[in-house]
């Protein structure tokens, strides 16, 4: 019991906390847990895709974590979250402002990060104590910035006013997170010491620039806020 809670609160916090900044104009909390376990749900075809995208994994040392790491892993786990939006609240008239589209990504992204941690922390590392730490402080949290850059690009498609702005940054909202995720992994994967020298660093910089995206939105829902009560004000 110890375990689950362990490894089911830092998706939870995080999840929380994501909520409570979206202060302005929040979302509705049903579609948020509709979104979040959407994310939960997922889980499983991305990891029958990632069994089968394993089995095709011929490369030997660095190419094939460079595989695991950005496709596999990267890729796969990155469009399946991104779909849990798609499908589940991008054309729901709740998602009318740009921080929405980081709300609902990250939401999705801690549903199926909390379900990976289950199954890392309770099941497959039950016997190692200070995997939960560590995936609290990182994987966890890596999830929800790989998420914040994804909502990121996926508000500027939404709202977009031509189809070619709408275009290029829908396909940015898969391709950085990708690539971001990747880079989290290989680093992880590789077995290159001196890469290990760049982790601490990496993760510092995925929190500086999702953090600056993150405000950037909050400001503009800040000021949306603003505006919106000083055009009633007016009456």
């Amino acid at each position: 019991m110890n375990l689950f809670i362990t490894a089911v609160t830092p998706g939870a916090a995080l999840a929380l906390m994501i909520y409570l900044f979206d202060r302005h104009d929040r979302e509705p909390i049903k579609l948020l847990l509709k979104v979040f376990f959407m994310g939960v749900i997922c889980v499983i075809p991305t990891v029958l895709i990632e069994n089968l995208l394993m089995s095709f994994n011929v490369f030997p040392g660095i190419p094939g974590a460079a595989y695991t790491a950005f496709i596999v892993a990267g890729f796969t786990e990155e469009y399946m979250k991104r779909q849990v939006v798609l499908k589940g609240v991008y054309f729901n008239p709740a998602f009318n402002e740009k921080l929405d589209g980081i709300v609902y990504c990250v939401m999705s992204a801690l549903g199926f990060a909390t379900i990976e941690n289950i199954m890392y922390v309770v099941f497959r590392f039950s016997d190692v104590e200070s995997i939960g730490f560590y995936r609290a402080v990182l994987s966890v949290p890596a999830h929800m910035l790989f998420a914040i850059t994804m909502g990121y690009y996926l508000a500027l498609a939404k709202f977009s006013t031509t189809p070619e702005e709408r275009h290029y940054f829908f396909k940015k909202s898969l391709a950085v997170p990708v690539v971001l995720h990747g880079i989290f992994d290989f680093i992880l994967m590789s077995g290159i010491e001196q890469l290990m020298l760049l982790f601490i660093p990496y993760v510092i910089y995925l929190w500086v620039i999702n953090l600056k995206k993150l405000n950037i939105y909050y400001n503009d829902s800040k000021n949306e806020s603003v505006n919106e009560f000083d055009r009633y004000d007016e009456f």
